[in-house]
């Protein structure tokens, strides 16, 4: 029998820009679609930025943007990939929407009739989640959501059941609580058909796509980095030590030609992020047109220990792309076969001179690790299955 999924992503329609951030949600809803499931795409949409006085130009704004124009960009890229179709809106202060608005996509009543809520928004409402007969939420931030929530910086709708990408989540190895939750561990999918193994120009560099900032964040009497900038600056020098040329394509906006310059003294390649990740279509060709990829996390992250693999990584690995992460903590992959994992300088540099060696090997595992661990059509059976018994 069909079923019918509501997926909720994190606030896609006011994010037009970000490529990468609507792919993490396209290799769950083609996943979904490709397992049998009719998908249904909820998004939240305010009207009403400007109160009730003010013109109609400041009323469509919507988070610096005009929602009209958020809601056609969104359909845009949704209809490349034929879900534009897919799309349900709802009023985020509870006010009926807009003839116009309503009429872009499905409403929420007709959302609210799917067999299953998959939420991926700590931001839905309750009176939205309490709309579905069965709810799953996903936790996409490991560590940092469930700090988020024993500080009651976030306050989650009630679901029947909770997943999370984080592998340490809920046990005794992870440095964070559970508030209180079962955890249940999915791994990030993605949908392999739409991510081929693409072979690279060997002269390409080692890539990845990132946030420079983050801030910081104070739990249980100790600060916590949520920047990048961070941890990539004490990874500074590695362009010396390797052969491998290393790329970062960063968000950096007025401050691009600032760290261009000074990143570029020390050997590595600047790219700003929103030029190579605008759209799907450029975030994909990006990642696939490079030799691999190379990426820090956020230092919160090996601090709590949350074993989590980016849904970024996960689309190199599927290309092709063998891949150099920091290590988060104890994980069900290999640490040296397609994918490697390091915890110092040195280790990264025996991790990019291991590829080198046996650069095509290696090209073979990264695919093999996609299909085995995050194959989007097997990932979403096992949360289907779990989440509707």
């Amino acid at each position: 029998m069909s079923r019918t999924v509501c997926l909720a992503p994190a606030n896609t329609v006011g994010y037009p820009q970000g490529g990468g951030h609507l792919w993490v949600y396209l290799n769950w809803a083609l996943a979904l679609r490709a397992a049998g499931c009719r998908v249904i795409w909820l998004e939240g949409v305010d009207d009403t930025a400007g109160g009730g006085d003010a013109s109609v130009a400041r009323r469509r704004r919507w988070r610096g943007r005009d929602v009209r124009e958020c809601v056609a960009a969104l359909k845009a890229h949704l209809g490349r990939f034929g879900l534009s179709d897919a799309l349900a809106l709802y009023s985020i202060d509870g006010t009926p929407l807009p003839a116009d608005l309503a009429a872009a996509g499905l409403d929420l009543d007709a959302a609210a009739d799917a067999d299953l809520l998959l939420n991926l928004s700590h931001a839905l409402p309750a009176a939205v989640v309490g709309r579905f007969r069965r709810s799953a939420f996903v936790d996409t931030d490991p560590g940092l959501f469930q700090v988020w929530m024993t500080t009651g910086d976030i306050c989650v709708a009630r679901h029947d059941i909770y997943f999370t990408i984080g592998e340490t989540v809920g046990t005794p190895a992870a440095r964070f609580p559970d508030c209180g939750l079962r955890w249940h561990y999915t791994p990030p999918p993605v949908f392999l058909a739409e991510w081929p193994v693409v072979r690279a120009d060997p002269a390409s560099p080692f890539t990845t796509i990132t946030h420079w900032w983050g801030g910081t964040f104070e739990f249980a009497g100790t600060t916590f980095s949520n920047e990048k900038r961070v941890a990539y600056l004490e990874y500074a020098d590695l362009p010396s030590r390797t052969s491998a040329r290393l790329e970062l394509a960063v968000c950096l906006g007025q401050q691009y030609a600032e760290w261009r310059e000074r990143l570029g003294a020390m050997g590595w390649g600047v790219r700003e992020a929103w030029d190579v990740s605008a759209t799907p279509e450029q975030y994909r060709a990006y990642i696939q047109s490079s030799r691999g990829e190379f990426s820090c996390v956020k230092p919160y992250c090996v601090q709590f220990v949350n074993s989590w693999t980016s849904d970024r990584t996960i689309c190199y690995l599927a290309s092709g792309k063998p891949v150099v992460v920091q290590h988060t903590g104890p994980s069900r992959l290999p640490d040296a076969a397609g994918l490697f994992r390091f915890r110092s300088m040195n280790e990264a540099v025996r991790a990019l001179a291991a590829i080198e060696a046996d650069y095509e090997r290696h090209c073979r595992l990264a695919r093999d690790l996609a299909a085995e661990h995050f194959d989007g059509h097997r990932v979403v059976t096992r949360v289907l299955e779990r989440a509707l018994t």
